[in-house]
């Protein structure tokens, strides 16, 4: 039976020890690398080209989200299965849609564990069941918004036209999970730059939290779900 070969990134010493020890119990896994932070984890990973990395999406130097961006902008084929403390679901939209294989919260028990991995190796995206909630509630926005009085999309398509080209690609880009300073990077603004650009379009359109300006986006087409 073909090893399947992991790589453990972690800036905890013993967290990775531990699911190294638990790993290696079955016959088919074999860690090959292990990593204490992003930039690391991109080098390591490059050059031992593992089947699944598993990686902890808070970390020192490189968070794991541009770790991820990072890591499949050079290798478009990497798996990851990202580890996190706590549900986010934003967080982890914002994973997905950097090309994450998985995600898993660091409560789950070994069987999830062990599942995801083979699940990731037969080129499924793994979400752990406790948290496929989230898919049916973004389901049921989606049909909401299909079934929308006409007179109300209608008025926020009117409040998109407040915005300037610029704040409506400020604003895609704030729905696609970037920072300001990725979004300046992006632009060629400063972060500040983009902070006031933030603060004008939710003035616009009178949203005070960015899940409310990416409901907003959502809705009016500016980014999709899918």
């Amino acid at each position: 039976m073909e090893l399947i070969r992991l790589m453990l990134v972690d800036d905890h010493e013993l967290v990775r020890t531990g699911l190294k020890s638990f790993l290696e119990l079955h016959d088919r896994f074999k860690v090959i690398g292990e990593a204490a932070n992003g930039l690391d984890a991109v080098a390591l990973a490059l050059e031992m080209r593992p089947d699944i990395i598993l990686m902890d999406v808070a970390m020192p130097i490189l968070g794991g989200l541009e770790t991820m961006r990072i890591l499949k902008s050079r290798w478009r084929e990497a798996a990851v299965l990202a580890l996190a403390e706590q549900e986010d679901k934003y967080y982890c939209m914002e994973l997905f849609a950097a090309g994450a294989s998985g995600y898993l919260t660091k409560h789950s028990t070994s069987d999830e564990l062990v599942w995801a991995i083979h699940s990731i190796m037969e080129r499924q995206i793994y979400l752990q069941p406790a948290l496929a909630r989230w898919l049916l509630d973004d389901y049921q926005l989606l049909s909401e918004q299909r079934r929308e009085d006409p007179p109300k999309l209608e008025s926020l398509m009117v409040e998109l036209e407040i915005l300037s080209l610029r704040e409506r690609t400020v604003l895609k880009l704030v729905a696609d999970g970037l920072t300001n300073r990725q979004i300046g990077q992006s632009l060629g603004l400063s972060p500040k730059t983009i902070a006031r650009h933030r603060e004008r379009i939710m003035g616009k359109l009178k949203i005070h939290s960015r899940t409310e300006l990416v409901r907003f986006a959502i809705r009016t087409g500016v980014v999709s779900l899918t």
